[in-house]
């Protein structure tokens, strides 16, 4: 049956005048998140105001503070018969956060608040998760494709060192300038990072000698950290993008004839080894810029063996008498 029919007979829902948006439930919302959550959620209240009514309204045109518990747990229904139950969980997230924001406005009691989002959890199948981290081997393999003294290639041996000793996002590393390096501490300041919170990361002796040699082709003009490099070895005072690391990472990988990683696995393998090492995950989460460790231990990809070594240190205390 057409998952359309369950929302038939629900009376208009869409917003009798526009409403600004620092007073609109979705628009308060979708304020509070990152660039990329805001166009994935934003997506999925759009899809819940279509299915709400028949395509008549989307996130903005709906008036979230009609919604009671008989609509959402219609929702609920349509999204599971449409979608995986992970992407229905995802999108039920976004219209309990729409509804809280609705209270929070005073545009709901908080008696409908409550009962229209005591909706049962949708259990999504645990993933396999993505990436891996690097072994020495890997890191070894790709810095030595890039042994040689033109400027691309000691570029390239900066950039894999500050991925590898800062557990960067490739977004953070492109948009790095020159004076957010401080040579006097092995500092990187990050400023554009994914929240918009600014934060500090050290780089690792081996990772500063290789940034600063780097700097000695690049030169003191302010500007780009990172440059583009053209043919004859000119630098490009300006930034990379994001999409240029990813390539460089293709390619490399390809001439050192290992399987292929992405830039984000130096970040993984830079919070595996962290906590290998013993350093506490409050220190790894500020370091990674992380909103909770809960997203932290979800970079750490140590594997089973970790898991076998530390339960050997584990002591029984018994001894079998006789």
């Amino acid at each position: 049956m057409n998952s359309l029919l369950q929302f038939q007979g629900f009376g208009s829902l869409k917003l009798s005048s526009p409403v600004p948006l620092t007073q609109h439930p979705a628009g308060v919302y979708l304020a509070g998140l990152g660039e990329g959550s805001q166009r994935t959620m934003r997506q999925s209240l759009n899809v819940i105001a279509s299915l709400l009514t028949n395509g008549e309204c989307d996130a903005l045109t709906l008036d979230w503070a009609k919604l009671r518990y008989r609509h959402t747990a219609a929702i609920r229904a349509a999204l599971l018969q449409r979608y995986d139950p992970a992407t229905a969980a995802k999108m039920l997230c976004a219209l309990r956060r729409t509804l809280k924001e609705a209270w929070r406005l005073e545009l709901m009691e908080v008696e409908d608040y409550y009962r229209a989002v005591d909706l049962p959890r949708i259990d999504a199948p645990e993933k396999q998760l993505k990436g891996r981290a690097l072994s020495s081997e890997d890191v070894a393999a790709v810095m030595e494709v890039c042994q040689d003294s033109k400027p691309i290639n000691i570029r390239d041996l900066a950039l894999v060192a500050v991925l590898k000793g800062g557990g960067m996002r490739r977004e953070e590393v492109v948009n790095l300038e020159l004076l957010d390096y401080n040579r006097a501490k092995g500092a990187l300041h990050i400023r554009k990072s994914k929240r918009g919170k600014d934060r500090t990361v050290y780089l690792p002796k081996g990772a500063i000698s290789l940034l600063e040699q780097w700097l000695e082709i690049r030169g003191k003009e302010p500007g780009a950290l990172l440059c583009p490099v053209r043919k004859g070895g000119r630098v490009q005072l300006r930034h990379m993008t994001p999409d240029a690391v990813l390539k460089i990472m293709v390619k490399r990988t390809k001439q050192a004839e290992i399987e292929a990683f992405s830039p984000h696995d130096f970040r993984r393998t830079f919070c595996s080894d962290l906590i290998d090492a013993g350093i506490d995950i409050v220190t790894v989460q500020k370091l990674m810029g992380h909103a909770s460790p809960v997203t932290t231990a979800k970079y750490d990809r140590r594997g089973e063996e970790t898991k076998r070594k530390a339960v050997e240190r584990l002591e029984i205390p018994y001894t079998r008498r006789g």
